[in-house]
């Protein structure tokens, strides 16, 4: 097996043209798990841990620019704490501390599994994938990114550079059902993010569909129902209620060895509850 390990961004983009089929390492905790069930074999591995144009979070006006190299070890903490709290939040859930020192968003963000965690989050706050490959870059709204379980936008020889995530004024959260409390992928997992400028919710789902979801109906309706105000947003319980049934409606789960499809549906309901009372006052 050959190993490549670019110490650019041009490096390792002109390696990915030489070579699309390469498979890209950088935490290597979702390609490892691969490898070792035997559902991976690897003939050509371009390793882009020493690429520094993938590292480093920026604050870009109301924009939060994350490198594809930042770990979720990183993640928990500022600016992305401060500034994206639900992407902290979600990142703290993340397996162990081993596994969060070694997994970056932009490997979760190119496996583009519905189990992925930072996926919600940057579903409910309208974030955008940076991409780059060949001669060309594009930015991607995360709305467009994911084409089915595990597919994405993201062609061959493509790299993920960045992820953008807009600043939100107001509340966010990050709730997660798994079967056990920690170390353990997402039976169902839910992020909101509250934006009190535009008067807008934003969910994400993970782990109800074959892509992470939004729930652009139900969080439509929640805002127009809301009284909102400069500093937070209340609503109804009656409304409360009702929001949490329309995002489980949102939800598309199937039964699986984790849970059943009836049981996901209404852990995304009690999730959506909970978010919105945590969200609001």
């Amino acid at each position: 097996m050959a190993v490549i390990v670019p110490e650019s961004l041009e490096s390792a983009l002109a390696a990915l043209t030489a070579y699309p089929d390469a498979a890209v390492l950088a935490g290597g905790t979702d390609l490892m798990v691969e490898v070792n069930d035997g559902r991976r074999p690897l003939t050509r591995v371009v390793a882009v841990g020493r690429v520094p144009e993938l590292t480093g979070i920026r604050v870009d006006g109301a924009t939060v620019v994350i490198g594809a190299a930042t770990t979720f070890a990183q993640l928990e903490r500022d600016p992305v704490a401060e500034l994206v709290p639900a992407l902290a939040y979600a990142a703290r859930t993340v397996g162990s501390p081993q596994i969060r020192n070694a997994a970056t968003i932009g490997g979760n963000v190119a496996t583009a599994s519905p189990a992925g965690d930072a996926l919600p989050v940057l579903v409910a706050l309208g974030a955008s994938v940076e991409i780059a490959g060949g001669n060309r870059r594009r930015l991607v709204p995360i709305a467009d990114y994911f084409t089915g379980p595990k597919r994405s936008v993201l062609d061959a020889g493509e790299l993920v550079v960045a992820v953008q995530v807009p600043v939100l004024r107001g509340a966010q959260d990050y709730l997660k059902v798994g079967v056990r409390n920690a170390m353990v992928i997402a039976v169902a997992s839910l992020a909101i993010a509250v934006d009190l400028e535009a008067r807008r919710v934003g969910i994400g789902l993970g782990s109800v569909g074959p892509t992470p979801l939004a729930a652009p109906e139900a969080c439509s309706w929640v805002a127009s129902r809301a009284r909102w105000r400069s500093d937070g947003v209340e609503v109804a319980d009656e409304d409360v209620v009702e929001f949490g049934e329309r995002v489980a409606g949102a939800a598309r789960p199937i039964d699986d060895h984790r849970g059943t499809a009836r049981y996901r549906r209404h852990a995304v309901s009690v999730m959506a509850r909970r978010a919105l009372r945590r969200c609001t006052r």
